[in-house]
């Protein structure tokens, strides 16, 4: 369900904290009441749940509303997080795209699940999807390469993804040597898909969703996997 108060809710924020010139981290809060989350409102699969509110996110014109916080377990043991775009989404998952040897690339080979949380923040909502993942097949990756723009195809072959380099220079330059080496025909398959570049599909066996509400008194649900049946339950805030 949602309600038009984004406006009023600003100006009540903004005023509170315009009171004080510079307002501490203690007063910097944000007063939820745009939207609500009923049990009676949830879709029996999570990933219709997902659609609906995704298609919400679309139609408020949230900017990038595919964005989402990718974390895997680094191969140290320690947590890692980055921001990085869905590119599809089915009812066996969501699908990105990444440089194999980059860093998540190596931490998912040794350790594959992960979690990714998307944060629509004009619709106060966040939803967090936790599973395993799976590389996509190699011809899934090569078609949505293909369509990526020149510019994107060459940085995925300059990029040493998560290695360190020694300017950005040497960037530059890596990027001009495949530029001449994949010059710009105009054509989707003048610059191939390199071997270490691919997709991964995040396969869901935990799904939250969580609707911003006042007074910290937020709705959040969760749906679990068991046996390929989905079930449903409401989490304290």
């Amino acid at each position: 369900m949602l309600h038009g108060h984004h406006g009023s809710v600003f100006v009540r924020i903004t005023k509170a904290m315009s009171d004080s010139a510079n307002p501490s981290l203690e007063e910097l809060r944000w007063d939820y009441h745009v939207n609500t989350l009923r049990r009676e409102d949830l879709a029996p699969d999570p990933l219709n749940q997902f659609k609906k509110w995704f298609e919400e996110a679309l139609a408020a014109e949230i900017r990038e509303p595919n964005a989402m916080t990718l974390s895997t377990i680094g191969l140290d043991g320690y947590p890692t997080s980055r921001t990085v775009l869905m590119k599809d989404y089915t009812d066996d998952g969501v699908t990105f795209f990444t440089n194999y040897e980059s860093r998540k690339g190596r931490e998912l080979e040794a350790n594959p699940v992960a979690s990714v949380l998307f944060f629509w923040k004009d619709l106060e909502r966040q939803t967090l999807i936790r599973g395993k993942v799976e590389r996509l097949a190699a011809e899934e990756s090569t078609r949505y390469f293909l369509s990526r723009p020149y510019d994107s195809r060459i940085g995925a072959w300059a990029s040493k993804q998560s290695e360190e380099i020694p300017n950005r220079g040497w960037l530059d330059e890596r990027v001009e040597k495949f530029e001449t080496e994949f010059p710009d025909s105009g054509s989707e398959e003048n610059v191939p898909r390199p071997e270490f570049w691919g997709g991964y599909l995040l396969i869901p066996e935990f799904v939250e969703f969580w609707q911003g509400q006042p007074g910290r008194k937020h709705d959040r649900f969760e749906y679990r996997r068991n046996e390929g049946e989905w079930s449903a339950r409401r989490l304290s805030p």
